[in-house]
């Protein structure tokens, strides 16, 4: 149970209460108001989407088609192109809002929440506000707060630092020497965008990737995987993509690039670690424009970085391409569902739903494809119980 005082009011809310205003929760919101049930929103930022709004890069795009990417009951523009910018994913989600009219409460952040297990309700509480419900739905997602590793030196470099969710163009790294820490999506795409804004970006690469191409002879390697997957087991289906993936960009390994002895898609499925899709980055390395260096960072130094063999590397500029983390387990009480990280503890298609009305949202790993898919389930079940009292009330 969450600490509450004893003089706090409590608002009751009629349908639930959804925790985050991004993809999930206003997916889960549009589902349930198209059942005829309302919702409350909580929204810590000012807007929804926040992540895309606030923290996402200028030359983002989405990874996989838009028709693998729509929320239910209402598709992209058919003008859209076959992977949407950040602005067109943006004004498809505000537009999507909109039309379901869901009003998150914004500049709400949820400090506790927890079980009334005597009145069979959730209580939350935020900075402004008290409110309870029978169902609580925790949307806040897999990237809620930026990953920022702790490496010695941080504090004394005398150049620029920046987490990826600080990052927003090349411009101000004209001609600068940038050392990006990380080699997933991000980290890639970044030092594409660096090399294309002519700085000298040197790209960190400490652990084995999967390196393949966006498409495939004109299909998405993600739809071209998932139709495969269909029909044939993982291991071959990874062995088919690695197949062509070889014949089109080459071997990785001889650009530092090394693999990861499972294939992609069964490190995605069992991990949740996803292969990077290239969108021009390997060019970029065989040319020598963009450096991977094999090696992790040891310590910052005022000038630069050191790497785990000793060796040092002047900069100007280092962009922590780390990633992010959830942040459930900093305000929700009393519940086991989820492991110290944030995450649930049951695996995909499983993880959706817990005990006493807690549900889950967009913690599949599995982008907005598997936010689509939570929010039809968590909205039909929330349904079924709803739409079964008002049938037993008098």
């Amino acid at each position: 149970m969450g600490s509450f005082g004893r003089d706090e009011v409590f608002t009751k809310v009629e349908g639930p209460i959804i925790v985050g205003g991004g993809p999930s929760g206003i997916a889960v919101a549009a589902c349930l108001k198209h059942d005829g049930i309302p919702s409350l929103v909580l929204e810590r930022n000012d807007c929804i989407a926040s992540l895309w709004q606030h923290k996402a890069y200028d030359c983002v795009k989405l990874h996989i088609p838009k028709e693998l990417c729509e929320l239910p009951l209402l598709g992209y523009p058919k003008s859209y192109p076959k992977y949407p910018t950040k602005s067109q994913f943006i004004s498809y989600i505000t537009s999507y809002a909109d039309h379901f009219g869901i009003k998150p409460l914004f500049n709400q952040t949820v400090e506790s929440a927890g079980f009334e297990v005597e009145r069979g309700v959730w209580r939350v509480k935020t900075q402004d506000g008290c409110y309870e419900s029978r169902w609580l739905v925790v949307a806040s997602g897999e990237n809620a707060e930026p990953l920022v590793p702790k490496i010695p030196g941080s504090e004394v470099f005398e150049g620029t630092l920046v987490h990826a969710s600080e990052y927003k163009n090349g411009d101000e790294f004209r001609g600068k020497r940038v050392v990006v820490i990380g080699c997933g999506n991000s980290g890639m795409e970044i030092s594409l965008d660096l090399c294309n804004h002519d700085s000298i970006p040197f790209m960190v690469v400490r652990n084995s990737v999967h390196v393949v191409p966006r498409d495939m002879f004109g299909f998405s390697t993600f739809g071209l995987a998932m139709t495969l997957i269909k029909w044939l087991p993982i291991k071959l289906v990874d062995k088919v993509i690695l197949s062509i993936t070889n014949y089109i960009l080459g071997d990785t390994e001889k650009f530092g690039l090394r693999r990861p002895k499972t294939g992609p898609l069964e490190m995605k499925m069992t991990t949740g670690r996803s292969p990077v899709l290239d969108v021009g980055t390997l060019s970029k390395v065989k040319t020598g424009n963009i450096k991977v260096v094999e090696q992790g960072v040891r310590e910052i130094t005022k000038n630069g970085v050191v790497f785990m063999d000793g060796q040092e590397l002047e900069c100007d500029c280092i962009v922590l391409a780390t990633g992010y983390k959830s942040n459930v387990t900093s305000w929700l009480k009393g519940s086991d569902f989820f492991t110290d990280d944030g995450m649930p503890k049951t695996s995909f298609p499983n993880n959706w739903k817990c005990e006493n009305g807690l549900y889950t949202a967009g913690f599949t790993r599995r982008g907005i494809l598997g936010v689509a898919c939570d929010a039809v389930k968590v909205a039909n079940d929330i349904a079924n119980q709803w739409w079964g009292m008002s049938q037993v009330l008098p």
